[in-house]
């Protein structure tokens, strides 16, 4: 989760810190957590003796979540330098047992036959951080070996992703202190909203962990800050993958939204076909 674009003039996010700060965070119920959403996604046994490469790797959460269910071998790889050694320190502490390599290395540089090919590549909430997404969708594919699943997740398109591009373009580039306001801005506005909808915010907050094991508060400044950004609806994406010989075995559908608060990532999981 969270990898830079290639360009190192680019206001890119600092991703690889707030990821550095949310793997302070780390316990076992989030490492729990994040083990039920690759077997929602991929099934009971889906992992286990199976090769799984991490995209965009972030925490390491994910990976290490890989390994307790039994990853036979593990690849995990980011553009941030900071991601690379936090998740080599939390895979380091959790995973201990299984081959786990993780390397500093772009999406747009994976090579099939340098790297191999992996029966899950897995790459959530990255590939439109790019700045290149469908090139980066491409490069992900490929490494899926054939009967392989490649689970995703990219931002849906909404009204207002023009918007939120060009303040994910100014935040990314602003001070900590007007990074801090604009968050505190962001959510007192879902306050009000969940107010006004008659939900409540602690719950939502308080349980927000549960989701994958993430965590409310780095989420928001990695919303507000993940730049570059893309988006993309889910015909679209079945649109690139049919040709790259891409079965779709599961996608959200998530209904249009207006944006005013953002868009969530829609999920996919598709099936290369043998």
């Amino acid at each position: 989760m969270g990898g830079p674009t290639d360009d190192p003039s680019d206001r890119r996010f600092a991703f690889g810190q707030n990821w550095a700060s949310y793997a302070t965070l780390v316990d076992e119920a989030r490492l729990v957590d994040a083990e039920h959403g690759l077997i929602r996604l991929l099934g009971p046994d889906g992992v286990r003796a199976r090769a799984f490469l991490d995209i965009g790797c972030g925490s390491g959460l994910h990976a290490a979540a890989a390994a307790r269910l039994g990853a036979a071998r593990i690849l995990a790889i980011d553009l941030d330098p900071q991601a690379v050694e936090t998740s080599r320190t939390l895979l380091a502490r959790h995973a201990v047992e299984t081959a786990a390599d993780v390397r500093r290395q772009s999406v747009f540089t994976l090579q099939p036959d340098a790297d191999g090919q992996f029966d899950i590549v897995y790459s959530w909430g990255v590939l439109h951080h790019t700045g290149a997404m469908h090139e980066a969708i491409r490069c992900a594919a490929a490494m899926t070996r054939p009967g392989g699943m490649f689970a995703f997740a990219l931002y849906r398109r909404t009204p207002l992703c023009g918007v939120w591009r060009r303040e994910k373009r100014w935040y990314a580039a602003a001070s900590p202190r007007a990074q801090a306001a604009a968050r505190r801005i962001y959510v007192a506005f879902m306050r009000l909203r969940f107010a006004l909808t008659g939900r409540d915010f602690k719950a939502y907050v308080a349980d927000y962990h549960s989701a994958r094991g993430m965590d409310f508060g780095h989420d928001v400044h990695d919303w507000m800050g993940g730049y570059p950004y893309e988006s993309i609806l889910a015909p679209e994406v079945d649109a690139l993958m049919r040709p790259l010989g891409f079965a779709r075995v599961y996608a959200t559908g998530t209904p249009l939204t207006t944006g005013i608060f953002g868009s969530g990532c829609d999920e996919y999981l598709y099936r290369r076909l043998d």
